[in-house]
């Protein structure tokens, strides 16, 4: 054999690559399908969306934080921060927080122009959002 030839022959490099090509693609197509079906990818819960309207006492004190419209949202899964970091008062607390009802952010003393935010925690993980921030 020449050495010359070996280096100018070419003829099975096209059908290598096409094979190795092939197992890869169908590798790959069999890791996604296999995610899927055994449930591996999860499933990412929602953050709800809605819009909420803000009022202090002109004296201070609680918050009343109204859900304006949007999503329904489980009033376990709410907590207030902001200036003083309130708790929602359980006496004022649906179990579900639809458009038109009010929550109270109690704890601490709130004043006019105080900024509140109004943070939703994941009933399925340990993560949370703050999904409005607003002046009371």
């Amino acid at each position: 054999m020449q050495l010359k030839n070996l280096f100018a022959d070419e003829d099975a490099v096209s059908p290598v690559i096409g094979v190795i090509l092939m197992v890869a693609i169908t590798v790959i197509l069999a890791a996604v399908i296999g995610a899927f079906v055994l449930g591996i990818g999860g499933s990412q819960e929602q953050t709800p969306q809605a819009s909420f309207s803000y009022e202090a006492p002109s004296g201070g004190g609680a918050v009343d934080v109204t859900h304006q419209g949007g999503d329904s949202i489980d009033a376990s899964n709410i907590q207030f921060g902001g200036a003083v970091s309130p708790a929602v008062d359980p006496s004022s607390t649906p179990s579900e927080w639809t458009a038109g009802t009010t929550l109270t952010a109690s704890s601490g003393t709130w004043n006019p122009g105080d900024s509140v935010t109004v943070i939703w925690s994941s009933p399925s993980s340990d993560s949370s959002n703050i999904i409005a921030e607003g002046t009371a």
